[in-house]
């Protein structure tokens, strides 16, 4: 698994935000009930992305979250630095450090561009590309 189950949850949150009415904040209870995950721990990543600048909360009565920014303006990259960091996209998949083209560790010729293409990818897509499918249904987010 080359994601943490944190940024898994983030990435899905996040996703389903984007589905939602964007100017409506949702709570993190109906988040929490339509993932099927547990609500104290979704709080802790939503509290990585709100203080990374990619959600805005409020509480009381009608409270919740949403995106700061419209959901074509937000990266699945954003995401996922907010919560695991950049790792991904330039640590040695062994985790040896200074893993490099000089000093490569027996992976590093196919792992690199490998990582390269995987940077491309969550840089070029946005929440609101990624959401479409949800909203009619097509795409699912939850584990049922």
């Amino acid at each position: 698994m080359l994601l943490s189950k944190s940024c898994q949850y983030g990435l899905r949150a996040s996703l389903y935000l984007a589905a939602a009415d964007a100017d409506a904040y949702t709570s993190i209870q109906t988040i929490s009930d339509a993932l099927k995950c547990s609500f104290h721990f979704l709080t802790k990543i939503l509290q990585q992305l709100t203080e990374a600048g990619l959600l805005r909360s409020h509480r009381g009565p009608g409270g919740g979250v949403r995106l700061a920014r419209p959901a074509n303006e937000i990266r699945s990259r954003d995401i996922l630095e907010a919560i695991d960091g950049p790792g991904l996209f330039t640590e040695c998949v062994l985790g040896l450090p200074g893993c490099r083209d000089d000093d490569p560790c027996p992976f590093h010729e196919h792992w690199a561009p490998e990582r390269a293409r995987l940077a491309e990818l969550f840089e070029s897509t946005s929440l609101a590309e990624l959401s479409e499918g949800i909203r009619g249904n097509a795409l699912r987010i939850s584990a049922s």
